[in-house]
Protein backbone atom coordinates (compact mmCIF):
# COMPACT_ATOMS: atom_id res chain seq x y z
CA UNK A 1 0.00 0.00 0.00
CA UNK A 2 1.67 3.32 -0.99
CA UNK A 3 2.70 5.73 1.67
CA UNK A 4 2.97 2.59 4.75
CA UNK A 5 5.99 0.24 5.78
CA UNK A 6 5.42 -3.42 6.30
CA UNK A 7 1.74 -2.94 5.26
CA UNK A 8 0.05 -1.65 7.96
CA UNK A 9 2.50 1.00 9.79
CA UNK A 10 2.71 4.74 9.28
CA UNK A 11 6.19 5.95 7.63
CA UNK A 12 8.32 6.65 10.62
CA UNK A 13 8.16 10.50 9.57
CA UNK A 14 4.18 10.74 9.36
CA UNK A 15 2.25 12.22 12.52
CA UNK A 16 -0.12 10.34 13.22
CA UNK A 17 0.08 9.73 17.03
CA UNK A 18 -1.97 11.43 19.67
CA UNK A 19 -0.28 13.29 22.18
CA UNK A 20 -2.33 10.15 24.86
CA UNK A 21 -1.12 7.56 22.67
CA UNK A 22 2.64 9.10 22.25
CA UNK A 23 2.60 9.43 26.01
CA UNK A 24 1.80 5.67 26.00
CA UNK A 25 3.99 4.26 24.03
CA UNK A 26 6.82 6.49 25.36
CA UNK A 27 6.10 5.27 28.90
CA UNK A 28 5.53 8.90 30.15
CA UNK A 29 2.60 11.42 31.11
CA UNK A 30 0.92 13.10 28.87
CA UNK A 31 2.31 16.65 30.91
CA UNK A 32 5.74 15.27 30.47
CA UNK A 33 5.27 15.28 26.79
CA UNK A 34 3.97 19.56 27.32
CA UNK A 35 6.93 19.88 29.32
CA UNK A 36 9.49 18.41 26.87
CA UNK A 37 7.79 20.14 24.28
CA UNK A 38 8.13 23.93 26.27
CA UNK A 39 11.64 23.38 26.57
CA UNK A 40 12.21 22.77 22.94
CA UNK A 41 12.89 18.79 23.15
CA UNK A 42 10.73 17.59 20.70
CA UNK A 43 8.42 19.20 18.55
CA UNK A 44 5.05 17.59 17.27
CA UNK A 45 3.34 18.45 14.36
CA UNK A 46 0.22 20.58 14.82
CA UNK A 47 -2.89 18.97 12.88
CA UNK A 48 -5.16 22.01 11.28
CA UNK A 49 -7.20 22.23 14.60
CA UNK A 50 -4.18 22.60 17.07
CA UNK A 51 -3.66 18.96 17.77
CA UNK A 52 -0.25 17.75 18.29
CA UNK A 53 0.73 14.86 16.29
CA UNK A 54 3.63 12.84 16.87
CA UNK A 55 5.67 10.60 14.08
CA UNK A 56 7.48 7.31 15.15
CA UNK A 57 10.37 9.35 14.40
CA UNK A 58 9.15 11.80 17.61
CA UNK A 59 8.83 8.39 19.43
CA UNK A 60 12.53 7.26 19.14
CA UNK A 61 13.51 11.00 19.64
CA UNK A 62 11.39 10.27 23.21
CA UNK A 63 12.91 7.37 23.62
CA UNK A 64 16.67 8.47 23.69
CA UNK A 65 14.66 11.90 25.87
CA UNK A 66 13.58 9.62 28.24
CA UNK A 67 16.76 7.62 28.31
CA UNK A 68 18.78 10.13 29.24
CA UNK A 69 16.72 11.57 31.68
CA UNK A 70 17.09 8.21 33.65
CA UNK A 71 20.68 8.91 33.74
CA UNK A 72 20.08 11.97 35.82
CA UNK A 73 20.93 14.40 33.45
CA UNK A 74 18.72 17.65 33.27
CA UNK A 75 16.24 19.33 30.74
CA UNK A 76 18.93 21.72 29.65
CA UNK A 77 21.00 19.21 29.72
CA UNK A 78 19.72 16.70 27.60
CA UNK A 79 18.54 19.66 24.98
CA UNK A 80 22.66 20.55 24.57
CA UNK A 81 22.82 16.61 23.75
CA UNK A 82 20.19 16.35 20.84
CA UNK A 83 21.38 19.64 19.63
CA UNK A 84 25.03 18.22 19.25
CA UNK A 85 23.51 14.66 17.63
CA UNK A 86 21.29 16.34 15.76
CA UNK A 87 24.20 18.64 14.28
CA UNK A 88 26.35 15.28 13.98
CA UNK A 89 23.72 13.79 12.12
CA UNK A 90 23.54 16.40 9.64
CA UNK A 91 27.12 17.20 9.20
CA UNK A 92 27.46 13.28 8.47
CA UNK A 93 24.57 12.90 6.08
CA UNK A 94 26.47 16.32 4.36
CA UNK A 95 29.88 14.43 4.54
CA UNK A 96 28.05 11.57 2.67
CA UNK A 97 26.58 13.57 0.04
CA UNK A 98 30.27 15.36 -0.60
CA UNK A 99 31.58 11.81 -0.84
CA UNK A 100 29.12 10.41 -3.51
CA UNK A 101 29.23 13.53 -5.64
CA UNK A 102 32.80 13.03 -5.77
CA UNK A 103 33.05 9.92 -6.55
CA UNK A 104 30.74 10.27 -9.33
CA UNK A 105 32.58 13.70 -10.63
CA UNK A 106 34.32 12.54 -13.23
CA UNK A 107 38.19 13.38 -13.17
CA UNK A 108 40.42 14.81 -15.57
Amino acid sequence: MPGHEQGHLPLAGQPVYAISVAAELAGVGVQTLRLYEQHGLISPVRSSGGTRRYSGDDLTRLARITGLAGQGINLAGIARILDLEDTNTALRASNAALTAERDHTPRS
